[in-house]
């Protein structure tokens, strides 16, 4: 008989869940932090800039910035140039915020071809060789996955989409521009990015999505 309810007893205490202050219960695992989840959104895949350094995406170029970003290849010669002037018209409309509050990145969709020195080469053709101005390439497998986090699906480099995408990442605030947007209406909208305070929702829930 005390058997029988030693045994019973022994089968209630398996059949309860683990305590809290019990060592042996499941870790209930801690919520991410806002950061953490734009980290693991945007991912920290490793790029090389213009000057052939490494750039972890997520850590070193979007972390706690104002950001404005397009997409371009060096053996594009309409399109790309075109944007690049459209971005450095945008660029003098802001002013001295450019560098100071807001940075440019313009990222290769042809990595392949795409070396940090054609970058160099093709800002330099493009008079657009400024500090705050990123240009990045890297492995294609790297780039791509960076595009796709930025809704930038084409496969091809002429595929590629010809507006602005401008955020505020440390409110979590992404927006597109218009490629045919005016440098003046362009930085405004910037500057309204820019001047921004709070949280508007945890990036890397939905991300943006590549203008067209």
């Amino acid at each position: 008989m005390i058997l029988r309810i030693l045994v019973a007893l022994l089968v209630l205490a398996l059949a309860q869940p683990g305590r809290a202050d019990d060592p042996a219960a499941p870790a209930v695992p801690k919520p991410l932090s806002r950061e953490e989840k734009a980290r693991a959104y945007f991912t920290d895949s490793v790029l090389l800039d213009q000057d052939g350094r490494a750039v972890r995406f997520y850590s070193d170029v979007l972390a706690g910035n104002v950001v404005v970003v397009n997409f371009i290849f060096t053996r594009c010669t309409e399109a790309c140039p075109l944007l690049t002037r459209r971005m450095n018209a945008v660029r003098r409309a802001l002013g001295d915020r450019f560098a100071r509050d807001v940075r440019f990145v313009s990222i290769s969709v042809d990595p392949e071809f795409d070396t940090p020195q054609e970058l160099r080469r093709f800002s330099a053709t493009q008079e657009a060789t400024f500090s705050g101005w990123s240009w990045l390439t890297g492995k294609k497998e790297d780039v791509d996955r960076v595009k796709r986090r930025l809704g930038e699906v084409g496969e091809n480099p002429g595929d590629h989409g010809t507006g602005f995408l401008a955020a505020n990442v440390r409110t979590g605030h992404w927006i597109k521009i218009r490629p045919d947007a005016s440098p003046a209406i362009a930085a405004e909208q910037v500057r309204e990015l820019a001047d921004e305070d709070g949280i508007r929702g945890a990036p890397g829930t939905a991300g943006p999505t590549a203008a067209r």
